[in-house]
């Protein structure tokens, strides 16, 4: 058996300390992952089914292949693992802000070990996707003014719940059609929430995209005898074909 705990690594950052942790659950007979910033829990490999459902709804709404795809966000990886997974996809950027959290993906610390970082379709960039989201060249400074097929977005718990001050504004009509300099014609953002559909952000996206839809990701908290937990999904498609 597993040891029932273990801190895999702990490292300062510029907006807290973060840790990886691993925990055996008696209960269920698994170990479990956990990204935690300071004492905050970011993510557990224990719920992936909304950050799997932000890269497979994505997609699904896309034409085509030879895909180019920007994810915001890395954590455990599951959004990117679940992106590289579709054989329509050619080419993945997925940038975070953390070095530790790159760091960890690049030695296999984490329940995917080494598979993004080895995967030559796949680069791990460290940069503020927020603050590119605002630049006037975009995500890749060797290719200005790239645009993507799909930009997923999986940082703040929700647009009302942030990580850290530097998404501030962000989740504006305005930030959002200004995005959409990124996006090539047909292309769709992607949004992951903590929480159950919220009109007001479906209605954000809608006036800012010429079509936006709010998917329920519903799945059972083994923790809580199965209680359901509810998580959102918002997706917006640019114009064009």
């Amino acid at each position: 058996m597993s040891a029932m705990f273990e801190e895999l690594d702990y490292a300062p950052t510029p907006i807290g300390a973060i840790s990886l942790r691993r925990r055996h659950i008696l209960a269920l007979k698994t170990d479990v992952f956990e990204i935690l910033l300071g004492e905050e829990h970011l993510m557990s490999s224990l719920f992936t089914a909304s950050e799997v459902a932000l890269a497979e709804m994505g997609l699904a709404a896309l034409p085509g292949d030879s895909l180019d795809v920007l994810v915001g966000g890395l954590g455990l990886g599951y959004t990117a693992q679940a992106v590289l997974a579709n054989n329509t996809v050619a080419r993945l950027t997925v940038i975070d802000l953390l070095e530790p959290v790159i760091r960890w993906h690049r030695e296999g610390l984490v329940p995917i070990k080494t598979e993004l970082a080895d995967d030559p379709r796949c680069e791990l960039v460290q940069g503020d996707f927020f603050a590119l989201a605002s630049s006037e060249t975009g995500f890749d400074a060797r290719r200005p003014d790239h645009q993507f097929d799909a930009i997923l977005i999986d940082i703040d718990h929700t647009p009302e719940r942030l990580l850290h001050g530097g998404s501030t504004g962000f989740y504006t009509i305005g930030s959002m059609r200004r995005l959409q300099r990124f996006l090539k014609p047909g292309g769709v953002v992607g949004l992951w929430s903590d929480e159950a559909p919220d009109t007001t952000i479906t209605e954000m996206f809608g006036e800012a995209f010429d079509e936006a839809w709010a998917a329920p990701v519903v799945f059972a908290n083994p923790l809580q005898d199965g209680r359901e937990v509810t998580q959102t999904v918002y997706l917006a498609k640019k114009t064009g074909s």
